[in-house]
């Protein structure tokens, strides 16, 4: 089976969508597909090519036996609506233009934002093939719930779109049961919608004793550390997260926080105009390397800002923090809620409510006995949440649409 994959995302990018989709094309090439991967140069999320690549028209790589095409797009830093825009619609384009000479059996295209969805059905209708919407979040909706773009004529059109999208799609696979019975409320045939959650790739992230080097660098020996490894956006609230850092009783917590995005230069702002002390800064490291850090960690912190749009959403850290025996801090509401307290490998707070946060972050460093039972509760989730297994999952859908087209 010949699988065309689009995505804006790719390694050596370290984001949940770059993650998930390397992990299952390495996987579907293990089951015997032959897979071609349309992407870009990496770049996110600062708009900076990585060391080794240039913006070229076209070029070529092989990853694990995924050939990997990556074409030209507008680049650009994860931050300005109009030219992420640009952006996303210039790589919906070459994407489209390079497909048109690769031959393939069904094509999947990966959100959360949609031309890499328009460039799948226009390649759909032209080869005949079916496609397949990865959907992972609610765009456009997710634009207006962060403040990045106002209700009007633009937003109006990307919503008929999406919708547009959907229908036309031969097949939905959303990350999340929220997402489906969203689809299902707004009109979409339920019937053509499968769920492959995130999770984790446990051979990379299991646990491990701590890294000895990393403590040392950053004084952390002895310390009880809440990390947050991953992008700085507009919708993850640190900037929240770190005014309340500064009203931590206790001198023995420190917080680190991994990573690059939007708000990252307000974040690093913050911390320095409140001299705040118990807080460490990172830039994104390799995706190898955060396991590293997370050896480190005592709790993973997983915030965002306070909106029934993101009760749709289950960060992909949940589970890799999970597989390395981390407990979750988490200050998200709605399905992610429902995991961590079905599992019990975690404690929530309310998003945005310094006074409940800062009462949690106490009760998981003074309350050794939950800290432990939360803990131990992290392996039968990362158990249940192995990316192998969704994987295979995933490829058993894929392979029942090409089936039946």
């Amino acid at each position: 089976m010949k699988i065309l994959f689009i995505t804006d995302n790719f390694p050596p990018e370290t984001n949940a969508p770059s993650s998930r989709t390397y992990e299952h094309c390495r996987e579907w090439v293990k089951l015997g597909a032959d897979i071609t991967l349309i992407t870009c140069v990496p770049n996110f999320p600062q708009g900076k090519l990585y060391k080794g690549y240039s913006n070229k028209l076209y070029q070529t790589e092989n990853m694990d036996g995924i050939k990997v095409i990556r074409v030209w797009s507008y680049i650009t830093a994860n931050e300005g609506f109009l030219k992420r825009i640009l952006d996303y619609v210039s790589f919906g384009f070459t994407s489209f233009m390079a497909g048109l000479f690769v031959k393939a059996d069904v094509i999947i295209a990966t959100s959360p934002q949609f031309f890499t969805t328009v460039s799948a059905f226009c390649l759909s209708a032209l080869k005949r093939k079916p496609w397949i919407f990865e959907l992972r979040d609610l765009w456009p909706e997710s634009i207006k719930t962060v403040g990045a773009m106002k209700n009007g004529t633009a937003i109006r059109f990307l919503e008929r779109l999406e919708l547009y999208l959907y229908k036309k799609s031969d097949m939905v696979i959303a990350v999340a049961y929220a997402l489906k019975k969203n689809l299902v409320s707004r009109g979409i045939d339920g019937e053509k919608i499968n769920v492959v959650t995130n999770g984790a790739n446990l051979e990379l992230f299991s646990q491990r004793v701590k890294n000895q080097e990393i403590l040392n660098a950053h004084n952390l020996e002895n310390k009880f550390v809440i990390a947050y490894i991953g992008t700085h956006g507009m919708a993850h609230s640190l900037e929240f997260i770190v005014k309340c850092t500064d009203k931590i009783p206790d001198e023995d917590i420190r917080f680190l926080f991994i990573g690059d995005g939007a708000r990252k230069s307000e974040v690093l702002k913050i911390a320095e105009t409140k001299k705040i002390k118990n807080c460490i800064f990172l830039n994104s490291v390799q995706r190898d390397a955060v396991a590293d850090y997370l050896s480190v960690t005592d709790v993973s912190l997983v915030p965002l800002i306070k909106s029934d749009t993101f009760r749709t959403v289950i960060p992909s850290k949940i589970f890799e923090s999970c597989a390395m025996g981390k407990p979750i801090l988490l200050g998200v509401e709605g399905q992610a809620k429902e995991i961590i307290d079905k599992y019990d490998c975690g404690i929530c707070f309310e998003p945005e409510n310094e006074t409940d946060f800062i009462a949690k972050v106490m009760m998981m460093k003074k309350d050794s006995a939950l800290y432990k039972r939360l803990q131990d509760n992290c392996a039968i989730l990362a158990k249940d949440y192995d990316r192998q297994n969704l994987a295979s999952e995933m490829f058993v859908y894929i392979n029942r649409l090409v089936r039946k087209s």
